[in-house]
């Protein structure tokens, strides 16, 4: 930035630090963005591990493509339509589309929801979406209840532009972080207190980062609180299709159809296919509000942040083939049930435990035993070590507003197995040497330091081939 007179010609958005990419989370992908890993061009990189994506069944995908070419407008088959979709559209988006949409949101509620076509409004990705609904509900100052730990860039999405406040829900571990009524009625008499205006509760379900779902008697409890409150729930439930295993995924569409006692106008979905299909480069996201009021304004604001036509074209055709609909999505629950499997279970060889999860790209991992002392400078010292000399780039919980430090957001879906491998292998060394140095001194100097070095830190006998890498991180729009 230039000099005090120039900051002062700038708007305050410009010269803030609102969009919080001074957090550790950023700084994270950063590393990795400076020393990014490669199998045989920098095998000493740092493996990118703060990316939540699924890259797991793309190999699916590609085939599809290669069967549909007139999915297409760039290719002879598809040429066809290439007048029409260049050529301007409604921004409500092509009916194909918002179909499309609605009957997998609907598959992936297994048909126990109703989605209706004309609810959904569409925008650019997930954090176009969540800005979207905010500045439908709220006026700067007003506040959304957040469960903890949430994702980081909530608070880039949420507040950065609309100038609207968080207040935390304190979650904690030993209930496996269970939105408690409890929590739900501290973190709100806390905003009253402080003369915070409570326009609604943010949930996200599955969790990130937890990698659970929410069980029908909490969702109920959540019901019940915002009727009582008379304050909007917004549910962002991105990770929908990324259940591997029991218990399902019970969306909040399914739970206002069985009991119709509940307020409908307060009850808001966000939706993509960034995690479920892995796209999060073609920017879809949606806004599914049951009030007539926040759907017209929204679709309204939609113009500023479109889905591209030739996307929604694409996104049609291929969501419209049910038969490969139903393929991947088995196949890529049992790839993700796979992956979780062996990254878990290489964890648990060296004494590492994560929560017990089966939703998600992630794993919420407990480091606390390796901490000095309960506190977040400690949490944040021993997360410098993994990234800057184990070189994994894992998320510490204290990004993610987690009220106990020593746990940490690992990614396992962003990279190919062999990658993976290696990573497993970085993670056993580390902590052969931290337990080495238990025995030998009591921990007494790595307590005190928390630096170790790992000069010997080398994995020529992993047999790795080059195949799905870490892209780089767009730290502007970083991905949930």
């Amino acid at each position: 930035m230039g000099s005090g007179n120039e900051q002062h010609l700038l708007s305050k958005i410009a010269t803030n630090n609102g969009h919080g990419e001074n957090s550790s989370y950023f700084d994270g992908w950063k590393a990795y963005d400076c020393d990014p890993y490669h199998p045989t061009q920098n095998p000493q990189g740092v493996i990118q591990m703060g990316l939540a994506e699924n890259q797991l069944s793309f190999d699916l995908v590609e085939e599809w493509l290669k069967k549909n070419p007139k999915a297409s407008i760039c290719t002879a088959e598809g040429i066809s339509k290439f007048k029409d979709t260049a050529i301007f559209q409604d921004y409500h988006g092509l009916p194909a589309f918002r179909n499309a949409i609605a009957k997998f949101m609907e598959k992936v509620r297994r048909g126990r929801a109703k989605i209706d076509p004309e609810r959904i409004v569409m925008s650019a990705g997930a954090t176009g979406a969540l800005e979207m609904i905010v500045f439908c509900l709220a006026d700067p100052g007003d506040a959304f209840l957040v469960p903890t730990p949430y994702y980081p860039a909530f608070d880039r999405d949420l507040r950065w532009r609309t100038g609207a406040q968080l207040v935390p829900i304190v979650c904690e571990s030993s209930n496996n972080f269970k939105i408690t009524r409890v929590a739900l009625e501290s973190a709100y008499e806390k905003a009253q207190e402080a003369n915070i205006k409570v326009k609604g509760l943010i949930i996200t379900n599955p969790s990130n980062p937890l990698g659970t779902v929410l069980d029908r008697e909490t969702l109920r409890s959540i019901l019940g609180f915002i009727n009582e409150k008379n304050i909007h729930l917004v549910c962002d439930e991105i990770y929908a299709a990324t259940v591997f295993s029991h218990p399902p995924f019970i969306g909040i569409s399914e739970m206002i159809e069985e009991d119709t006692k509940f307020n409908r106008d307060l009850i808001h979905v966000l939706y993509s296919l960034s995690k479920d299909m892995g796209f999060p480069g073609f920017r879809i996201g949606i806004v599914y509000s049951y009030n007539d009021v926040v759907v017209n304004c929204a679709r309204k604001m939609s113009s500023f942040g479109l889905v591209s036509t030739q996307t929604q074209h694409l996104i049609a055709l291929m969501l419209s083939d049910e038969e490969f609909m139903e393929n991947i999505t088995a196949e890529n629950a049992r790839r993700l049930a796979a992956r979780h499997d062996l990254f878990t279970q290489g964890l648990a060889r060296v004494g590492i435990n994560c929560l017990k999860s089966n939703a998600g790209l992630f794993c919420w991992m407990d480091l606390r035993s390796l901490l000095k002392d309960a506190t977040i400078e400690a949490e944040i010292a021993l997360w410098h070590i993994i990234v800057n000399e184990v070189k994994l780039n894992v998320s510490p919980g204290s990004s993610f507003h987690c009220s106990e430090p020593g746990w940490f957001r690992v990614c396992f879906a962003n990279m190919d197995d062999e990658t993976m491998n290696v990573a497993l292998q970085r993670i056993h060394t580390f902590v052969s040497q931290v337990n080495g140095a238990a025995q030998s001194s009591k921990k007494k100097h790595w307590q005190r330091s928390l630096r170790l070095s790992f000069p010997s830190l080398r994995f020529e006998d992993v047999t790795t081939t080059p195949g799905i890498m870490s892209p780089h991180s767009p730290l502007v729009h970083a991905p949930i």
